[in-house]
């Protein structure tokens, strides 16, 4: 009966601590995934699991950048408002494509030990856990993360979605998203490949006419894909189903401040629509 009770108290405590140690991913979440000269597209952020989550409201003094790059880079931080959930509103001016592109700054977090040993453990954060492993008692995690989301809106000029931005943490395609059922990806960090990288994928249905779900009442969906870049920070992406897609990439260093944190995490991702193919006639 003692082995019993034990068990059962090691599985419910593993159920509460499993959701806190489950970090919330992050992407941009445009209105459409097509650019159309002359017709708006909004841009919002959300924040959440399961490509599932709250939209998050525009935060000036966490902000580097937010900028949209078709046929000219625009700064689309200029038009963001304090606390609005609609970041901004542009309209392309060509059929050519448009990537948008955000990146933060530091945002400090404390967990407990356990709890973030576990967090660790399933983002596949392999260095700094054995780092942790040699520390006797092993300390509560103090971490200060960042976000770098990426956004491609079809268009016609693949050079738009293929040069990288200059985020920390990037992922950069080699091939047009969603035109290709397996996407070659390169993930750079401080412009430098970034070799077994770990690269999760999510894929939610888009409606009848290929707009994406509403993120915040669509039913959250399972991994799709899991694998890690090779030696040159490359890796291929199997994204052949129809629908929206995440594509994300955490990677964590020592704090470059220790006095703030101890470690520091940088999660990129790319969203982007493989469209329905073509029916023929």
């Amino acid at each position: 009966m003692p082995f019993v009770i034990a068990t059962l108290a090691f599985a419910a405590a593993a159920l509460i601590a499993a959701p806190i140690a489950r970090a919330h991913e992050y992407w941009l979440a445009p209105s459409a995934y097509e650019a159309r000269p002359g017709q708006p597209v909004t841009v919002s952020a959300v924040a959440g699991t399961g490509f599932r989550g709250e939209k998050k409201p525009w935060a000036p003094d966490h902000a580097v950048r937010l900028l949209a790059r078709s046929s000219r880079v625009l700064d689309l931080s200029v038009v963001a408002r304090a606390g609005e959930l609609t970041w901004a509103r542009f309209s392309p001016a060509d059929d050519g494509g448009a990537l948008l592109a955000f990146q933060s700054d530091f945002t400090p977090i404390e967990l407990p030990a356990a709890t973030f040993d576990a967090y660790l453990a399933d983002q596949g954060l392999d260095a700094p856990l054995a780092a942790r492993a040699r520390l006797t008692p092993r300390p509560a995690g103090r971490e200060r993360y960042r976000r770098c989301a990426k956004s491609w809106l079809a268009g016609r000029d693949a050079a738009r979605a293929l040069a990288p931005v200059g985020l920390p943490l990037e992922i950069v395609p080699l091939e047009v998203p969603g035109a290709v059922a397996f996407l070659h990806v390169r993930v750079l960090w401080n412009g430098q490949p970034l070799a077994n990288a770990r690269i999760k994928t999510w894929r939610h249905a888009c409606d009848a006419v290929g707009a994406p779900a509403d993120p915040e009442t669509r039913d959250s969906v399972s991994v799709a894909s899991e694998t890690r870049t090779d030696a040159h920070g490359e890796v291929d992406v199997r994204c052949a189903e129809a629908g929206e897609w995440l594509v994300s990439v955490v990677h964590m260093v020592p704090s470059s401040e220790p006095a703030k944190a101890d470690w520091e995490s940088t999660w990129a991702s790319l969203t982007f629509v493989r469209p329905q193919p073509a029916v023929r006639r």
